[in-house]
């Protein structure tokens, strides 16, 4: 069995200033966020000729900023543990600590590009089409911090397992190291799916019910692997918290999917 190798959260310190890891990890994924962005304009002319520019994906990035750090964390709060930020209100505001619910950032950057739409006039599904397969890698940077924290650690798991991992600071089981499963199917699985299937132009909806089926499939799949949180439903072996919010994703996405390859034939 592997031993979870002890990192120490902070990258640096300068006095009273600390970097975390953590942080970086978010930073590196607003950085692939332009850079990815910088190349779809460049490589797919269809989105030049819709009058898609350098200075919108900035501007964009911007409020999906904005709207990942503040909806994560009110996710995590309101979804995962509601009891313990009612006790610890000021803890919401400790984002480099760790504890940013996905879906809660989602939900955060929905309602940021729905400003923004607001603001440009642009047409909703193709903004959310067109930064759909930028997402992916920054949510693998997000796990690989989660790892480096080591936080939502796996279930437990066969010994025999090569890869199974003990984390000494939760018990000395040997467990799945669900971070990296989670990088690996909702980061990179997800970022190689959208990004080979939105190289050609697609149906207006297309693009984005894809990341909505396939985030909420990887998702679900991953949280057999990852210890369940408790939620506000509760803590369930059977179906956790994670897959309750992904199954509108999956259903959400099918149908549009399916709505925009209907619509083109």
């Amino acid at each position: 069995m592997l031993i979870y190798p002890k990192i120490d959260p902070v990258a640096l310190q300068i006095g009273p200033l600390a970097v975390r890891w953590y942080g970086l990890m978010y930073l590196l994924a607003f950085a692939q966020f332009w850079w990815l962005g910088r190349r779809r304009l460049s490589a797919q002319p269809w989105l030049a000729g819709a009058g898609w520019t350098v200075a919108e994906i900035e501007d964009i990035l911007f409020c999906g900023v904005v709207g990942v750090i503040v909806g994560g964390r009110l996710g995590e709060a309101l979804f995962y543990a509601p009891a313990y930020y009612l006790h610890h209100p000021l803890e919401v505001f400790a984002v480099w600590k760790g504890g940013m619910s996905f879906h809660g950032g989602f939900l955060g950057v929905l309602l940021a590009m729905m400003l923004y739409v607001r603001k440009t006039g642009r047409n909703w599904l193709d903004v959310t089409d067109f930064i759909a397969p930028l997402v992916p890698l920054g949510l693998a940077a997000g796990r690989i911090g989660n790892f480096i924290n080591g936080e939502l650690w796996g279930r437990v798991a066969d010994p025999a397992l090569p890869w199974a991992m003990v984390f000494p600071h939760v018990d000395a089981l040997p467990r799945h190291p669900s971070q990296i499963y989670q990088a690996g199917l909702e980061g990179l699985a997800l970022f190689v799916l959208l990004w080979l299937y939105s190289r050609k132009e697609r149906p207006r909806g297309a693009v984005s019910g894809m990341f909505l089926l396939g985030y909420g499939t990887f998702r679900f799949i991953a949280e057999y692997f990852r210890t369940p949180d408790a939620g506000i439903f509760g803590r369930s072996d059977v179906v956790s918290m994670g897959q309750w919010l992904s199954l509108p994703m999956i259903l959400i996405g099918a149908a549009m999917l399916g709505r925009a390859l209907r619509r083109r034939a």
